[in-house]
């Protein structure tokens, strides 16, 4: 009885079908795939988007946390006032959201 099922199976206990292993590792990289790459280059998409739409008169938040009102965009910088007309320049990429009242 147990030579029939060894032989049903395709062999001895130690062989295993290569498909089987391939198979595994394509499901292995399409679960990494949507669960980890997709939704991280959404957010990076979102980023970028919300970056070129920053205007003049925006609040925005920096990555240090700083919420400054833009006074000028240019093309890798954003000129900002703090308060009472202090003037900085941050990098554009440094902009973590904008605030929308």
């Amino acid at each position: 009885m147990i030579s029939y099922l060894a032989m049903a199976t395709g062999g001895s206990g130690g062989e295993s079908n290569p498909m089987f292993f391939f198979g595994y590792i394509a499901l292995m990289f399409g679960v990494f795939y949507f669960l980890i790459l997709r939704p991280n280059a959404k957010r990076q998409k979102d980023h970028k988007q919300m970056l070129g739409a920053v205007q003049k008169g925006d609040k925005v938040v920096t990555n240090g946390g700083l919420i400054v009102t833009v006074l000028n965009v240019k093309e890798d910088k954003i000129v900002c006032t703090i308060s009472d007309g202090i003037k900085v320049e941050i990098a554009r990429n440094a902009v973590s959201s904008v605030i929308r009242d």
